[in-house]
C-alpha cells in the first residue's frame, strides 16, 4: 500500500491504517529499535508503541510523502528513552553523547538550552544538505537508522573500508564545521 493511502486512513481514523502500517513497515521498525535496544522483546513493543503515537499524531500531522522517516523519528525516541530507562552502560553509537551536548538537552522549562539545541540541529542538517548524496546516506544510515558498516555498504554497493574511510572524512569536516559555529568539542 502506498504512502498516500496509508495517511490518508489514519486521517480516516480506519483502524486499517495500523495493520497497513505494520505490512508495510514494520520489520524496518522493529529493526530499527532493535539494533539501539539490543532486546527483541523491547524491540516489538517500541514498534507498537510507534503504531499507537502514530494514531495519535495523526493528525495533525501529515506526513504524505514521508510516512517511514515520520514513523522512524517516533521509534527511534522511544527506543533511546526505553534505553534510558534501562540505565544501559553500553550504548550504540548514535546514542552516546558528548558530555557537553548531554548537559545541553532541551527540556520543557529549559528555553536557552532549548534554543540551542535548535541552533545545533539546523547547523547539522546544513552540513548535512551540503554533502554528496552518497556520503549524506551514508553518514544517515549509520548514525540515525543505527546500521552496521557492513549493511551500509552491501547496500550501497561499496566496500566497508570506503564506508568507513567516507564516515571519518564526514565526522572530521563536521566537526571542523561546528568548531567554525563556535561550538566547543
Amino acid at each position: 500500500m502506498e504512502e498516500r493511502t496509508i495517511v490518508q486512513l489514519y486521517l480516516d481514523r480506519d483502524e486499517q491504517a495500523i495493520h497497513a502500517t505494520e505490512e508495510a513497515y514494520g520489520d524496518r521498525l522493529q529493526r530499527l529499535a532493535y539494533r539501539i535496544l539490543e532486546d527483541l522483546p523491547e524491540a516489538q513493543e517500541c514498534e507498537n508503541d510507534t503504531y499507537l503515537a502514530a494514531w495519535e499524531r495523526i493528525p495533525p500531522h501529515t506526513p504524505w510523502d514521508y510516512l517511514f522517516a515520520f514513523l522512524a523519528r517516533i521509534t527511534r525516541g522511544l527506543a533511546i528513552d526505553r534505553l534510558r530507562q534501562r540505565g544501559a552502560q553500553k550504548r550504540p553509537v548514535v546514542t552516546t553523547l558528548s558530555e557537553e551536548l548531554e548537559q545541553c538537552l532541551p527540556t520543557p522549562d529549559d528555553t536557552p538550552c532549548r534554543v540551542e539545541y535548535k541552533e545545533l540541529l539546523a547547523t547539522i542538517e546544513d552540513f548535512l544538505r551540503q554533502q554528496k548524496r552518497d556520503e549524506r546516506m551514508m553518514f544517515i544510515r549509520r548514525y540515525w537508522y543505527c546500521e552496521e558498516i557492513a549493511t551500509v555498504a552491501r547496500q550501497m554497493g561499496t566496500t566497508e573500508s570506503r564506508v568507513k574511510s567516507s564516515l571519518f572524512r564526514i565526522r572530521n569536516r563536521l566537526r571542523q564545521r561546528l568548531i567554525e559555529e563556535g561550538y566547543e568539542l
